[in-house]
């Protein structure tokens, strides 16, 4: 089922943002309400949204792989994203990340044997006065966990794997 026919109402809100002349604006709204459901973006769907935003489906794939928002494979219910750009590191954020790989049994880009959590590596996620910082992408929507600890992370993953 095409993207259209699964969301007519919210494709067409979509794209009546956008003037028809600059329907590749449409882009990153279409791949929000495309992964939704699923947390990835299907093949399928690439393919509706080049189609829909009258542009190619290397173009889609190309914002797919710069966002971290966006993903083009199943992984984890959970995307816990470590920020590790300078300021975060200067603020234990490596250290921080290697011991969760420690705690979780994984490694960065790697989820969980569960399949709870999928831990990757980010950079800027404009908090770096409250690192070590990440956020978490699932089922609820995106939350910013701030001055974090690894014991404060593994008591919030614990909480996750309860949810599912």
């Amino acid at each position: 089922m095409s993207l259209e026919q699964k969301y007519p109402e919210e494709v067409k809100k979509i794209l009546a943002k956008y003037p028809s002349d600059f329907k590749r604006s449409a882009i990153m709204p279409l791949l929000f309400l495309a992964q939704r459901e699923e947390g990835f973006v299907t093949k399928e769907a690439i393919k509706d949204i080049a189609q829909l935003a009258d542009v190619t489906e290397t173009e889609v794939v190309s914002i797919i792989g710069f966002y971290t928002l966006y993903h083009d494979k199943k992984e984890g219910k959970y995307r816990m994203q470590v920020c590790t750009d300078l300021p975060c590191a200067l603020r234990g954020a490596d250290q921080f990340l290697d011991k969760l790989c420690e705690n979780l049994g994984i490694k960065v880009g790697e989820t969980t044997e569960d399949g709870v959590v999928t831990l990757e590596s980010v950079q800027c996620l404009a908090s770096c006065d409250r690192a070590p910082m990440f956020q978490t992408q699932g089922p609820d929507g995106i939350k910013y966990h701030d001055y974090m600890t690894v014991d404060r992370t593994m008591e919030l993953i614990e909480a996750l794997k309860g949810k599912g």
